[in-house]
């Protein structure tokens, strides 16, 4: 096995994704949420490096073509259930997380059964745009926990004629609820719609890669 930087980066992200659900575990939120954002940032960010500085530097090995798309499987698959979770559930959120792990499950299956022809089976410009999509939509709606945390505690003991004055400016905003709410607004529906056309692109992206593994699939060959 080779073990250079490209592939330490690697292995750091395959590390890292347990990590975010840990987070949950030993912190209070928001402190978790935001944790779990920095470190999934953080794991992104390498995702990128690794490939760069493997192709770049010509260090490109078997060790690190086998961990990183492991990495990046485990690092949205466990962000998923952990959104999943803290979101109670949401349909909204529920069913793009499901088409994106059943996606990745199915692929991955694809892949084992064709063995050495798993080649055919490259990763498209298409699939590319779709990881780009769910990396930012896990990234914003951890981002929506940590607002929404920061809400609840700065709110306790306030009626709601109280927070409605304050948003409406009728009265002060001494804590900043204004931007806080902004904030969650933006965060909620703007993740929520970035995974849903993460969760379109996985289909359609699982769809193709079907369609090219049909011909191995055959029973006559």
């Amino acid at each position: 096995m080779t073990l250079n930087l490209p592939n330490i980066l690697t292995i750091l992200r395959l590390l890292a994704a347990p990590m975010v659900a840990v987070m949950f575990l030993y912190f209070t939120r928001p402190w978790a949420d935001w944790f779990a954002l920095i470190l999934f940032v953080g794991a992104a960010v390498t995702d990128f490096i690794d490939g760069y500085l493997a192709r770049a530097w010509k260090q490109e090995s078997r060790l690190g073509a086998m961990l990183d798309p492991i990495a990046d499987k485990s690092m949205v698959v466990i962000a998923l259930l952990v959104i999943t979770g803290f979101s109670g559930m949401n349909p909204w959120i529920l069913l793009p997380a499901t088409a994106i792990i059943f996606r990745e499950v199915f692929v991955s299956g694809l892949r084992e059964f064709m063995g050495d022809t798993a080649g055919t089976l490259k990763v498209t410009a298409l699939a590319k745009w779709k990881t780009t999509a769910q990396m930012v939509a896990i990234a914003v709606l951890f981002a929506k926990g940590a607002f929404e945390h920061f809400i609840i505690e700065q709110t306790i003991g306030m009626d709601e004629a109280l927070i409605d004055g304050i948003l409406a400016g009728d009265i002060p905003d001494e804590v900043g609820l204004g931007w806080k709410f902004l904030g969650w607004d933006i965060a909620w529906y703007g993740g929520i719609a970035l995974l849903w056309v993460a969760g379109v692109l996985t289909l359609i992206t699982g769809w193709d890669y079907f369609n090219k593994a049909k011909p191995y699939l055959r029973e006559d060959r």
